[in-house]
């Protein structure tokens, strides 16, 4: 027996009779023995338990470590991913589930015209109404969508392509490309290529008319030498004056892409409108078009190839009586003006005609542009090709009311005149 417990064990024996304390010794004994087979049961426990939570602890910190690298790695490919984003050459935007863009890279906000604020605040409801059925086309249609855009004054074009990409949770992602340029080399080699089939078709066209034409300018010439009245010699002067406008044209036509420079001697303009509204005269009758000639011009002179500014002014005036089938009115006028700091004289061909149409200001000049069927579309590139070899420029606008009026604006000296 254990000997811190003998006092209290012989106290307790001597309370029993003589008989009983020997069970009551072999019951404390075996008591003592199942608390001491306990306590080190439980110490076994305890020292299983401590090395259980040792263990999960060192797998909790490699599992900490785990994940903090994990989250390192994802920061590391979040910012990957981010660089990636600011250097695509293309833009992108993600639209969430609910329609609010979370995400516009710098391409993207560039191509849009945002700021890095606003496009956080915006949801595609809020966007314009044309990037918003860009987007929803895109969407909906397989393939990469086109629109064109203009600037805020109406004027340089963008065209923005776009493609949709759908990922989980009805998140969706746009990707946004400039094709401007693209479209731009498009429309040039386009126009270079019909510019080419109407020089061939032009050359063989002029050189068929060269041999008629030739025997025109013989039998007029051989007219002329006839005895004919005063009245008959001055209608015979006009048909030579327009077969050698007509030969110039072919000429023209046939140097369209390589027109040689303009002949220049110094020439009145005042003279030049004079001809010409003697030589409309005819023609203005017979299209039941009224002529009014108003010209300030005289003594105004300019060096210019006189031919080739007469073929203008009968293009000009020609393309004005076409426009009014039922007869109208057309006025030629001239008269000097400043254009900016520098003396100009400007020669305008008026009509009240249905004018020019919406868009079509700026292509009437190009090469093969006509509203007419069967016509070429060379009258008024030729035109302007002329002009502005001259130095000059020649310009279209609707008048007030209706009518469309052409502007030849020619650059003088400051005097603009010539002693005789």
């Amino acid at each position: 027996m254990p000997a811190g417990l003998s006092t209290s064990a012989e106290i307790a024996l001597a309370e029993f009779p003589e008989a009983s304390r020997g069970e009551s010794e072999q019951f404390l004994l075996q008591a003592f023995r199942s608390f001491a087979e306990a306590a080190d049961s439980l110490e076994r426990s305890y020292g299983m338990l401590r090395a259980e939570v040792a263990r999960l602890g060192g797998e909790l910190e490699q599992s900490n470590a785990g994940l903090e690298e994990s989250l390192e790695e994802n920061r590391r490919m979040r910012e990957h991913v981010g660089r990636i984003l600011e250097g695509l050459p293309c833009g992108v935007l993600v639209e969430k589930s609910d329609g609010a863009i979370s995400l516009v890279n710098p391409e993207g906000r560039r191509l849009l015209g945002w700021s890095g604020l606003e496009s956080l605040s915006l949801s595609l409801s809020s966007v314009p109404v044309e990037l918003r059925d860009l987007l929803n086309r895109a969407r909906s249609d397989a393939g990469e969508q086109e629109q064109c855009f203009h600037d805020h004054d109406g004027g340089r074009e963008r065209w923005l392509a776009v493609r949709h990409a759908a990922v989980a949770d009805r998140v969706s992602i746009f990707i946004l490309r400039d094709v401007s340029d693209a479209k731009r080399l498009l429309r040039e080699k386009d126009k270079l290529r019909r510019e080419q089939a109407l020089a061939e078709m032009s050359a063989i066209l002029a050189h068929e008319i060269r041999n008629p034409l030739g025997s025109l300018e013989l039998f007029t010439g051989l007219l002329e030498g006839a005895e004919l009245s005063s009245e008959c010699r001055e209608w015979v002067g006009h048909v030579q004056a327009g077969l050698r406008t007509l030969a110039a044209t072919v000429n023209n036509v046939l140097h369209f892409h390589s027109l040689p420079a303009p002949e220049r001697v110094p020439t009145d303009l005042g003279q030049l409108l004079d001809w010409a509204g003697g030589f409309l005269v005819p023609m203005a009758r017979q299209a039941r078009v009224e002529l009014c000639l108003h010209n300030r011009l005289h003594g105004v002179w300019f060096a210019a190839d006189r031919h080739r500014l007469e073929q203008v002014l009968l293009n000009l005036a020609l393309n004005a009586f076409r426009a009014m089938p039922g007869g109208g009115w057309v006025e030629i006028s001239g008269h000097r003006v400043r254009d900016g700091d520098a003396a100009a004289a400007a020669i305008s061909v008026s009509d009240t005609g249905p004018g020019v149409g919406a868009g079509n200001v700026t292509k009437i000049f190009e090469a093969g542009f006509s509203t007419h069927s069967g016509s070429p579309g060379l009258g008024l590139a030729v035109c302007r090709k002329i002009v502005e070899q001259h130095g000059g420029s020649l310009a279209a606008r609707n008048r007030t009311g209706a009518g469309a009026s052409f502007t030849l604006t020619f650059p003088l000296e400051e005097s603009g005149e010539r002693v005789q």
